[in-house]
This record gives structure tokens, C-alpha cells and sequence, in this order.
């Protein structure tokens, strides 16, 4: 088997905001492998400023996997352990590249076109007549649940937005799901969450800072609305360390981020302790080409979780990859009408 590597910028379509900043492109890498004529592909889609395998030697570490490809894979996933978005493309890679179609990893009714996966719609951060439109088009577009990041403008702009849906929806209608990316500090957190649960909303993701252990614990105590857990996650690879965090904070749910939290192994121990502690846990996308929102989506359905997923629609990018994921009604589905450009996507691979 032999195996290459590509560097692949993702250029967004309009500047997206976090509370991290304005985003305008998005680095990934493309594992590719080939053997006996067949080809496998893979995406590695670190998080600059966010993924705990944004280091220096990042590209060093491909180069060693690259090297080492025809070692045993419970080896090489191992010694990428603090590399997890090197660990999701490897696994994607060589499902692909054993599978009878390069493009199609988990067989299931999703890949059928039978059954579509529930999806949030996500409002960007911006000012505020900007996520008015983007809350407007989401309904337009037929979306059950909404999520949107808060943390960067006016806290009491941001109540009034929730609001406003809220006065023409009520919960049973529309679900809103709010993201603060750890924007609040601890002092003020339960001041906000009290807040924010005036509007029946369905949770809030990481309202403070990672690392807060105690901090989290207190808050998930004594919190009016759910939270998720999302960033404090990443970083977290030993199964002990997995169980001791939930076991002390307690969340009402975790968040999966395949390619920030170890790939589908890493994210289904992550699942295992969940249920085992009964927090309840949704998979989220973080920004991949179409090639890993393939695969996470196609993974996710296998999970038959009954919660609305927090994946992509692929549609942020100008030069994404044309895929059969369409997104219809608040959900994503594989449109088996519609067909890979495989030669293409090798091409700008290699």
C-alpha cells in the first residue's frame, strides 16, 4: 500500500464570524492511499486555534504516517493519539479505500437515500441585522432546530434576536440551541443562563472557558438550561481522563467532533462513557471539505441517535467538492442521483 498527502485551503464563500475571530479560509489535509489499482481518501481537518494537534510539526507527523502506512492500524492510531484529525483521515482512508465505492464508508438506509439525518440550521456571529436574515432563511429552508453562536456582540442584542423567534415560535414549533464557545466568564455564567432559560431553549454549548473543571461542575449544578460540552472535550485522549471529566461535571450532554476528539474511535469511547452516566451526546461537524462531512455523516446515521445533528451542509466553501450530501427540509441526505467526481478530487489531491 502506498500513501501520499495534500495541503487543501478552503476558501469560505462569505467571511463566517466565532468568538475567535472572522474565518476566511480553512486548512485541511488529504490522506490518500492506493493499493492494487483501488483508491482510498481521507481528511485530516486540524482546527488552527482550536485542535490540540495545532503544532509545528504537524506535517512532520503525516510524513511519519506516510512512512509507517503498512504498520497495523491499532499501532498507528496509538502513536497519533495527541493528533486526532491525523487519526480521523487515517480511519476514513483506509474505509475507503476497502470499500467497493472510495466514497461510501458506513452502508446504511442514509446511504440509500432512505433516511435523512435531522440537522441544525447555524447562524454565523455578526451584527445583528446580519443573523436576522441568516434566522430568516433558516426557517425559509425548513429547519426544526436552530443554532446560533453567541459571545460576540451585545449579550442583550443577542436575547432580544432569541426573543424575537421565540415570540413567533415557541418550542414545540422551532428548537434553538445556543453556542457560546466558552464566551462567559464563570463569575457571570449563571446570571446569562438564567437568562437565556426564559426563552425554552434546548441547551447551551461550553458557556465558559475549557479547563474550568470545578468552575463547569459548579454551573452544571446548578444551571436552569442544559449544557454541552464541546471544546472542554478536546485534548482529553486516555479513557481514565474521559470518564474522571464527566464523571466530575456532570453535563446534561457532550458534543462529538470527529476530527477535534480522536475520529470515530476516540468519539464512540467518548459515546460509551456517556451512556453509561446517562448524559446524552450529539455529533457536530467542525468545518470539513465535503470529503469528511461524508464521513461523519455516514457514521452518525449508523449511531441512530434522534436528536437533530450539528453537521454541515457543505455549502460554506467556493471550492468545496460536489458530493451527493443535499441538504432539503432541515435535513441531509445522500442523493444517490447524484455522483462523486472521483478523477477530479484525486487530481487536486495529488
Amino acid at each position: 500500500m502506498k500513501a501520499s498527502y495534500k495541503k487543501y485551503i478552503l476558501n469560505f464563500k462569505n467571511p463566517s464570524g466565532t468568538s475567535r475571530g472572522i474565518l476566511r479560509t480553512k486548512e485541511t489535509w488529504f490522506l490518500i492511499l492506493e493499493e492494487n489499482g483501488r483508491f482510498g481518501i481521507g481528511e485530516c481537518g486540524i482546527f488552527r486555534g482550536l485542535s490540540m494537534d495545532d503544532v509545528p510539526d504537524y506535517e512532520d507527523r503525516l510524513r511519519w504516517l506516510v512512512s509507517n502506512i503498512n504498520k497495523e492500524k491499532g499501532i498507528l492510531l496509538r502513536s497519533l493519539q495527541k493528533y486526532p484529525s491525523i487519526q480521523f483521515g487515517l480511519e476514513q482512508a483506509l474505509l475507503s479505500l476497502s470499500a467497493q465505492n472510495p466514497f461510501e464508508l458506513f452502508p446504511s438506509n442514509f446511504i440509500a437515500s432512505k433516511h435523512p439525518i435531522e440537522i441544525n440550521g447555524l447562524v454565523w456571529m455578526g451584527d445583528i441585522e446580519f443573523m436576522k436574515v441568516q434566522v430568516q432563511q433558516k426557517l425559509e429552508q425548513g429547519f426544526r432546530c436552530i443554532k446560533m453562536k453567541i459571545g460576540a456582540i451585545d449579550f442583550n442584542a443577542e436575547v432580544a434576536l432569541l426573543t424575537s423567534i421565540r415570540n413567533n415560535f415557541d418550542k414545540d414549533k422551532i428548537e434553538l440551541r445556543v453556542d457560546a464557545n466558552g464566551a462567559f466568564s464563570p463569575g457571570e455564567a449563571l446570571e446569562k443562563l438564567n437568562i437565556l432559560s426564559q426563552l425554552d431553549l434546548h441547551s447551551i454549548e461550553q458557556p465558559i472557558r475549557q479547563g474550568q473543571w470545578q468552575d463547569m461542575k459548579l454551573l452544571c449544578q446548578e444551571t436552569p438550561l442544559p449544557i454541552a460540552l464541546d471544546e472542554e472535550l478536546i485534548g482529553i485522549t486516555d479513557g481514565v481522563e474521559k470518564r474522571d471529566l464527566l464523571q466530575q461535571i456532570r453535563p446534561q450532554y457532550i458534543i462529538l467532533k470527529p476530527s477535534l476528539v480522536g475520529g470515530f474511535q476516540g468519539s464512540e469511547q467518548w459515546i460509551a462513557i456517556a451512556k453509561e452516566l446517562n448524559i446524552g451526546w450529539w455529533v457536530t461537524s467542525a468545518l470539513e471539505s465535503n470529503i469528511g462531512l461524508n464521513a461523519i455523516a455516514q457514521w452518525t446515521a449508523t449511531l441512530k441517535n434522534p436528536l437533530p445533528q450539528g453537521l454541515g451542509t457543505g455549502g460554506l466553501f467556493t471550492n468545496n467538492f460536489d458530493s451527493p450530501l443535499t441538504v432539503s427540509n432541515g435535513g441531509i441526505f445522500y442523493d444517490q442521483a447524484k455522483s462523486w467526481k472521483a478523477n477530479l478530487i484525486k487530481d487536486l489531491c495529488l
